[in-house]
C-alpha cells in the first residue's frame, strides 16, 4: 500500500478547521480553575505593566513643573510596585501554565498510546512504525508552547490592547485614530500568509514523518544492511529524505517569519509617523509628556499585536500536527466486539470453522471456504507451502482479523459475539517472529500472566527446555535483555516465547513455527516436553519440519487457501498424495544434507 512507504506523503487536509482546536481545548477543562486564576493574575499584571507611560506623563506635565518632589517619589514608588507585581505574576503564570501544558501533553500522549493498544493488526500492517512513533512523540511535543503559554497570553494580550487603547484615547483621540492606519495593511498581510503557512507546515509534518519512518526502518534492518553492504545506498536515501525535510523546514520558517517583521516594520513606521504628527501638535493641545507617553503606548500597543501574531503562527503550526494526532485517535479498530458482546466463559476447546472466507485489506482471498472441526484436546497440525494460509488460519482463531464471511466458533459460540479480551485470555499464542521485550527473562516469560510465581515461571521454562540455557547466563532469570532480545540467539528467543505461551495455561495453544530456529538436539528434547504440555489442550501447530508434527491428532494440508488433505500422519502417508510428496521431498533433502 502506498501509505506503507516512508517516501510517500500522507494526504493533506485542505481547509483550515477549528474543530481540532476545540478538541484540544477539551483537554484543558480539568484545569479551568487554575487557568482562570492565572488569567486574573495576568490581567492585574497587565494593568500594572501598562501604567508606566501614564506615570511618566504625570511626572513631566504635572509634578516636575510644580517641583513636587513628594509627588515624584510617590509616582516612583507606584512604578516600582508595578514592576514587582508584574515580575511575581509572571513567575506564577510560567509555573502554573507549564504544569498545565505538560499535563495536557501527558494526557494526549496517554490517550494516543491507549488507543494504539486497541487498534487491529491491519492498522500496523499498513503503516511504517516510524510514522506512528512520530505522532506519539514529536507531534505531541510540538503542542507544548501553545498549551503552556498560548491561551493565557492571548487573553492577556487582548486585554492589554484594550487597556492601552483606553490610555491612548484618554491622552489624545486624534493621534489614537491616526495610529491605527497600519491595521488594514496588517490584515492584508495576514490574509496572504495564512493559507501558505498552514500548507507549508502540513508538508513539513509529512517530511518529518517520512524521515522518522526511514530512520526506524533502517535501525531495525541494520543487520541486513551490513550483510548486503548497502550502507552507501542507505546513506544516499537518507540524504534525500533529510534534504527534503530541511527544504520543507526552511520554506515553512520563511513563511512563518513574514508576520513578525511585518508587524515590527508597521510598528516602526507608525511610531515615526506619530512623532512627526505629535511634534507638529506640541503647543497646539499636545504636551511633551503626553507625546512621550503616547509614543510609549504605541510601542506597547504593537507588542501584544506581535504576541498575538506569534500565537496565530503557533495555531497554524499546531493545526498541521493536530490533524495527524486526532486522525490517529479517530482511527477505528477493525476488529471489535459486538455492542452486546458477552464474556466468553471458561472453554473446553472445541473449535469449528464454517465456510470461512478471508482476504487482507485490498487483496484477493487468502482463505476460501475453510471448514473443519477440532475436538477439545486435539492437536491439529497445519502444513503447506509458504503463503498457503496456515498462519492466517491461526490468526483468525484469536480474532486478530475479521473474516469476510462464514463463522468461527469456540465451544459452539461465535467468536464475534464475545469480548476480545475474554477470548484471547484463554489462548496461548507463539507467533512466527518471537518478540522479546526489554527487561529480565523472568519478566518476559511472565508477560502474559503477571500473577505467576517464580517457581511457575521456572517450571514453564523447564518444560520447553529453556531452563538450562537461562541458568547458564550470568544473572540467570534476572538477566536483562534488550528490546527484541538482540543478545539472545533466535532459538533462545523462541524458547522464551514458548515458555511465555505455556505459562499462560491456555485451553487453546497456537504454535506458529515454534521450533523453526531450534537446533535438532533441543528440538528432540522439546518434543518430549510437548507431549506433556499438549495434554488437555486444543493445539494448533504450524511447522515446516514435518518430523515435529507426526504425532498430531490430525494434519491439515493447506494449498492456496484451501484444505486439500486431512488425516493422521500414517493415513496421509498411505494415500501417497500431497502430504506424502512433502514428506518424501523433505526426507530426501535431509538425507542429501
Amino acid at each position: 500500500m502506498a501509505r506503507n512507504k516512508f517516501d510517500v506523503d500522507e494526504e493533506l487536509e485542505s481547509p483550515f478547521s477549528f474543530i481540532h482546536l476545540k478538541r484540544l481545548f477539551v483537554y484543558l477543562k480539568p484545569y479551568k480553575k487554575t487557568i482562570f486564576l492565572t488569567v486574573v493574575i495576568m490581567l492585574i499584571s497587565s494593568v500594572a505593566s501598562l501604567i508606566g507611560p501614564y506615570l511618566i506623563k504625570q511626572a513631566i506635565d504635572v509634578k516636575i513643573p510644580e517641583k513636587d518632589m513628594g509627588g515624584l517619589w510617590g509616582l516612583a514608588v507606584i512604578y516600582f510596585l508595578s514592576l514587582v507585581i508584574t515580575g511575581v505574576s509572571l513567575k506564577y503564570k510560567i509555573r502554573w501554565m507549564t504544569e498545565i501544558g505538560q499535563s495536557v501533553i501527558r494526557n494526549i500522549r496517554k490517550d494516543l498510546f491507549t488507543h494504539l493498544q486497541k487498534l487491529s493488526f491491519s492498522f500496523y500492517d499498513s503503516r511504517p512504525h516510524g510514522k506512528i512513533l512520530v505522532r506519539v512523540v514529536n507531534y505531541v511535543n510540538s503542542l507544548s508552547d501553545l498549551l503552556s503559554n498560548g491561551l493565557v497570553n492571548l487573553i492577556t494580550d487582548l486585554f492589554s490592547l484594550l487597556v492601552i487603547l483606553g490610555f491612548m484615547f484618554s491622552i489624545d483621540v486624534k493621534m489614537t485614530l491616526l495610529s491605527m492606519v497600519g491595521f488594514p495593511i496588517l490584515a492584508v498581510v495576514i490574509f496572504f500568509i495564512k493559507n501558505a503557512q498552514r500548507k507549508a507546515w502540513q508538508i513539513l509534518s509529512n517530511k518529518q514523518s517520512n524521515m522518522n519512518a526511514y530512520i526506524h526502518e533502517s535501525i531495525n534492518g541494520i543487520k541486513v544492511t551490513q550483510a548486503f553492504s548497502r550502507e552507501e545506498e542507505n546513506k544516499r536515501i537518507f540524504r534525500e529524505v533529510s534534504e527534503s525535510y530541511r527544504t520543507s523546514w526552511m520554506k515553512a520558517v520563511k513563511i512563518q517569519f513574514l508576520l513578525w517583521p511585518s508587524i515590527e516594520n508597521l510598528s516602526t513606521l507608525t511610531i515615526s509617523f506619530i512623532y512627526i504628527i505629535g511634534i507638529s501638535m506640541i503647543n497646539h493641545g499636545v504636551t511633551v509628556g503626553a507625546l512621550i507617553a503616547f509614543v510609549g503606548y504605541i510601542g506597547m500597543f504593537w507588542t501584544p499585536l506581535t504576541n498575538i501574531g506569534n500565537f496565530y503562527n503557533a495555531i497554524i503550526n499546531a493545526q498541521a500536527y493536530l490533524e495527524r494526532i486526532f486522525e490517529m485517535i479517530d482511527e477505528k479498530p477493525t476488529v471489535i466486539g459486538d455492542s452486546d458482546a458477552a464474556e466468553l466463559p471458561a472453554i473446553q476447546g472445541k473449535v469449528e470453522f464454517k465456510k470461512v472466507v478471508f482476504g487482507y485489506e485490498g487483496e484477493e482471498k487468502v482463505l476460501d471456504n475453510i471448514n473443519f472441526i477440532v475436538k477439545p484436546g486435539e492437536t491439529i497440525a497445519l502444513v503447506g507451502a509458504t503463503g498457503s494460509g496456515k498462519t492466517t488460519i491461526v490468526s483468525l482463531i484469536s480474532r486478530f482479523y475479521n473474516i469476510n464471511s462464514g463463522s468461527i466458533e469456540i465451544d459452539g459460540v461465535d467468536i464475534k459475539t464475545v469480548t476480545i479480551p475474554s477470548l484471547r485470555k484463554q489462548m496461548g499464542v507463539m507467533l512466527q517472529d518471537p518478540f522479546i521485550f526489554s527487561g529480565t527473562i523472568m519478566d518476559n516469560i511472565r508477560y502474559g500472566r503477571l500473577d505467576a510465581t517464580d517457581e511457575e515461571v521456572i517450571e514453564a521454562a523447564k518444560a520447553v527446555q529453556a531452563h538450562e540455557f537461562i541458568s547458564s547466563l550470568k544473572d540467570g532469570y534476572d538477566t536483562e535483555v534488550n528490546e527484541r532480545g538482540s543478545r539472545l540467539s533466535t532459538g533462545q528467543r523462541q524458547l522464551i516465547s514458548f515458555a511465555r505461551a505455556l505459562l499462560a495455561d491456555p485451553k487453546i495453544l497456537i504454535l506458529d513455527e515454534a521450533t523453526s530456529s531450534i537446533d535438532t538436539e533441543t528440538e528432540l528434547a522439546l518434543q518430549k516436553g510437548l507431549e506433556r504440555i499438549l495434554i488437555g489442550r486444543t493445539s494448533f501447530i504450524i511447522a515446516h519440519r514435518l518430523s515435529t508434527i507426526q504425532n498430531a491428532s490430525r494434519i491439515l494440508v493447506i494449498e492456496k487457501g484451501r484444505i486439500i488433505e486431512e488425516g493422521t500422519h500414517d493415513e496421509l502417508i498411505r494415500r501417497k498424495s500431497h502430504y506424502w510428496n512433502l514428506h518424501r521431498s523433505q526426507h530426501q533433502s535431509l538425507h542429501v544434507g
